[in-house]
């Protein structure tokens, strides 16, 4: 396995890891030492590895930056009772240039996705998940990002990348493979009205900040429906942070960003995993430690999936037709897990995108709109979608 990018764990976590109780998480995962090497990936479900990369930030001035303290914080966690096999890779550095940071990464996610690893990405700056996302390029024909932010960073993608303008660079560059794109904790006044019109024209789904605070079960159908999740720190407010962390004193909070965490990890469509715009401070266990309890999560949320949209038997399922309108709505219940999904019908005279998704993961809740003669705001997203 070529993995000639990553650089091991510093020998200072190392030796924090022999302090620690023999039943913490960092005694019982597998670790990219010095002396090691890379640990062996056969049985191994879930990989860490740190992306040391900052300088398409737009505040970037030279600094660097480095991911012991998430790591002390995370090794320093006790596991839950799971049957998953964590090992943490170590660290891709900064590559000559910023590209060359970039292609170490998108071939070291693609060769553990092809395996059946999820990575977990440490980050730096949020174009990152550019890189993330052409991992996928030869993996799977359609993709679909969740982006937990406060801002689209849809951005101006004639210019050189950023980490305030990546997705603008992930819908216009070829080869096209975006099919949805989602942003869930957006904040309207860190947005101009020009992006939130666009988001719409591209039939693309948004969740402001009051909607996701209000009901945090209203992501999980977008987490369900996502391959790659993408989550920029500053989506989280200030209060949960650390002292350099600080950026909006509105945001999600500790609780809500680990339930996110946790539904992308019960997604058995998630293959990927991020967390960006780390910044270490000197009172930095706060943040750390927030993103450590994120991670474990995700490995939680990872250790309990359940294969339950197999509709092909149906002893799995419960079905349910509704009218509206005009339109004939099917919806789908599992009945292992109770969750829902509605049917995209076909559309034989266009060029369909949909070939693998004629299913959209959906709430209880759009089904009983349904049943009021109300359209689900995502199967009429998707729909039209299907029509371009």
């Amino acid at each position: 396995m070529n993995f000639n990018f990553l650089s091991p764990v510093s020998d200072s976590v190392l030796a924090h890891n022999e302090l620690l109780s023999l039943q913490a998480l960092g005694r019982k995962i597998k670790i990219h030492s010095s002396q090691n090497g890379i640990p062996d990936l056969d049985d191994v479900n879930i990989a860490i590895i740190g992306v040391l990369e900052n300088r398409n930030d737009i505040n970037y001035i030279g600094q660097d930056f480095q991911l012991d303290e998430i790591r002390k914080s995370f090794y320093s966690l006790y596991p839950g009772s799971w049957n998953v096999t964590v090992a943490d890779l170590g660290d891709i550095n900064k590559g000559e240039s910023v590209e060359d940071t970039y292609f170490a990464l998108r071939e070291s996610v693609s060769i553990l996705v092809k395996k059946g690893v999820i990575p977990v990405i440490l980050g730096g700056s949020q174009d990152i998940t550019y890189a993330n996302y052409r991992a996928y390029d030869g993996l799977i024909p359609m993709v679909n990002i969740v982006n937990v932010d406060a801002k689209f960073n849809l951005g101006d993608s004639t210019k050189p990348i950023k980490n305030n303008s990546f997705v603008g660079k992930i819908i216009l560059d070829q080869p096209y493979n975006l099919f949805n794109y989602a942003t869930i904790g957006y904040q309207t006044y860190f947005n101009s009205q020009e992006e939130i019109d666009l988001m719409d024209s591209l039939y693309f789904e948004s969740y402001r900040l009051g909607q996701v605070s209000k009901d945090i079960s209203i992501v999980e159908p977008v987490l369900r429906d996502a391959n790659i999740v993408s989550i920029d720190l500053t989506s989280v407010k200030s209060s949960e942070l650390s002292l350099n962390q600080k950026y909006s004193p509105n945001g999600l909070d500790g609780k809500e960003i680990c339930a996110i965490s946790r539904y992308a990890g019960i997604s058995n469509k998630v293959t990927s995993f991020g967390i960006y715009e780390y910044v270490p401070s000197k009172d930095d266990t706060i943040t750390s430690m927030l993103v450590a309890q994120m991670i474990w999560y995700f490995v939680e949320g990872v250790n309990f999936r359940v294969k339950d949209d197999d509709f092909s038997d149906d002893r799995n399922y419960q079905k349910f037709i509704t009218l509206v309108e005009s339109e004939e709505l099917v919806f789908y219940k599992s009945n292992k897990t109770g969750r829902w999904w509605i049917e995209i019908p076909f559309l034989s005279e266009v060029n369909n995108k949909l070939k693998r998704h004629t299913l959209l993961p959906c709430m209880h809740q759009d089904y009983l709109d349904a049943c009021n003669n109300k359209v689900p705001d995502r199967w009429f997203k998707a729909f039209q979608k299907n029509c371009v």
